[in-house]
């Protein structure tokens, strides 16, 4: 199948970056590592289910992997927002990651260090015989190592799961850095100013409470690091 020529990131009219455009990344290398970095992505889709079947949006977080120039997540097939999102329904994927907070001598001026990505588009579902292959991509990037662990799925597992790409061809990215940028009329004010930065850890794992005795912590899990 053909792959849609992708766009520069933010050279449409819906992804150009109006606000703070100093702010927008256009490497598309920029674009996959903050999808590679993040765990969770948010999936917008709107369904006539409001009053009086009005248009009524919805946000819906899933695990995500990129494969290549792609987005792969999964959910039910009984989802009838994501039935609609297989069907070719417009969407808007975004991933954030969060490195710091900024703190200004003002209100005003506090902000954030973050990293965000916004992908615009229609899915496609993938086909039965690639579906296992995706969701094999999708748990080895929120569980390296892991798959290879695991029993494979029951065939209706599979037939429970629809898998949906979304393209990269209209896409987004929002870097913000920076330490404080206060008002001039502020420097002189005696109050603290700089950026706390934040990370995200794994900590040490729980056994499950029905566990068998004698099961350890396998390798994959032990290496996790972030």
């Amino acid at each position: 199948m053909n792959q849609p020529v992708a766009e520069p990131l933010g050279s449409t009219a819906r992804t150009r970056l109006r606000r703070l455009p100093e702010k927008a990344a256009t490497d598309r290398a920029a674009l996959h590592a903050v999808l590679d970095a993040g765990l969770v992505a948010h999936v917008a889709v709107t369904d006539s289910s409001g009053p009086n079947g009005a248009a009524q949006p919805y946000i819906l977080p899933v695990a995500y992997a990129r494969d290549g120039e792609r987005v792969l997540f999964h959910g039910s097939t009984g989802s009838r927002l994501f039935r609609g999102l297989a069907e070719g329904a417009p969407t808007c994927l975004t991933v954030t990651l969060l490195d710091g907070l900024v703190v200004a001598r003002s209100a005003f001026e506090s902000s954030m260090q973050y990293r965000g990505a916004m992908v615009l588009g229609s899915c496609r579902m993938v086909p039965e015989g690639e579906k296992e292959r995706a969701l094999e991509l999708i748990t080895e990037h929120l569980m390296p190592g892991r798959w290879k662990e695991l029993r494979a799925p029951k065939r209706k597992e599979l037939a429970a799961t629809v898998v949906l790409a979304l393209p990269l061809t209209e896409a987004s990215v929002k870097i913000s850095d920076g330490g404080p940028t206060d008002d001039p009329d502020d420097l002189d004010s005696p109050v603290w100013a700089g950026v706390v930065p934040l990370h995200e850890v794994y900590c040490d794992p729980v056994p499950a409470a029905d566990l068998a005795p004698g099961i350890d912590v396998p390798a994959s899990v032990r290496t996790w690091r972030r």
